[in-house]
């Protein structure tokens, strides 16, 4: 068995291409898995609505194709907040959640990543933290009912853009279905920020890391950062989170209409994997020496 799994995120991709095409790509470029987007639009979240005959059909052609669909990025909830002041955008919220858990557990998506806001389009207080932390937690029991794992995305806000600032949460809701799933970019722009280091932030997730997306950023840019032309650290990063026990990696980066858009999925995945195969290769090397 293969030492870990790397996934595309779907968004890489041109959002003409229909599922079939998407997985083909993916598996093209050696990847293992794609991460599937329900964010805010009303065509991703509109998935939430799928028929069974659709969810059947989707995961046909997991089968056909090899590649699964095995995480969530669930960012729809910038719209509609589990911490948001009105009643009915927490009551959409709770809704988006559980048809998310709901659809997850049909597709055979093991994580749903969560992200870490309170509130996005609003004004956050003590109020909206703790409708956050009480709604986090009725998440959390849906979640574990259907025993799909949870995991707080860092984000690119300063309520929750450290490891550090997510694992508060995970405490106070102390469950093994909630973790964190941090954005190596994000926590990178924290960091230098902060006057921190990265992989001590890492450090105070030890025992809760269920995945990692691997982004590039650049100080104060947070999306569509060409691998390469930033400043995050990957291969210490992903050996601080392989020494952690992470095992699951996503590249998140986004198409933004570039004809050779191929070519950016077999340099993200090359890339990354030359750095997980060396952590497995010194780990296996270290056990047997």
């Amino acid at each position: 068995m293969k030492a870990y799994t790397i996934g595309l995120y779907e968004k890489a991709m041109p959002g003409t291409l229909s599922w079939k095409e998407k997985m083909l790509a993916a598996k093209k470029a050696g990847y293992d898995f794609i991460e599937i987007s329900i964010d805010e639009t009303d065509e991703k979240l509109n998935r939430l609505e799928m028929s069974r005959d659709e969810r059947i059909e989707l995961l046909s052609l997991m089968f056909e194709t090899g590649i699964p669909i095995r995480t969530m990025c669930l960012s729809g909830h910038r719209k509609y907040p589990l911490g948001s002041s009105d009643d009915a955008t927490r009551a959409r919220g709770m809704e988006i959640m559980e048809k998310a858990i709901c659809l997850a557990e049909d597709l055979g998506v093991r994580i749903i990543q969560l992200a870490g806001y309170d509130v996005y389009y609003e004004e956050g207080s003590e109020t909206t933290r703790a409708y956050f932390l009480e709604n986090l937690r009725k998440a959390t029991e849906m979640a574990s009912a259907k025993g799909i794992l949870m995991g707080f995305e860092t984000m690119e806000t300063e309520f929750m853009n450290t490891v550090e600032k997510a694992m508060n949460y995970v405490k106070k809701v102390n469950s093994v279905y909630l973790n964190v799933y941090p954005d190596l970019g994000n926590i990178t722009n924290a960091a230098v920020s902060y006057g921190k280091n990265v992989l001590d932030d890492l450090e105070t997730g030890r025992g809760h890391l269920a995945a990692m997306h691997l982004k590039e950023t650049v100080p104060g840019k947070f999306r569509e950062i060409p691998y390469g032309t930033g400043h995050v650290d990957f291969e210490s990063g992903i050996r601080k989170a392989w020494e952690l026990g992470v095992r699951r990696y996503v590249t998140e980066f986004w198409y933004t209409g570039n004809p050779e858009w191929e070519k950016d999925l077999d340099f993200a995945v090359s890339k990354m994997t030359a750095i997980l195969d060396e952590a497995a290769r010194e780990e296996k090397s270290n056990e047997n020496p």
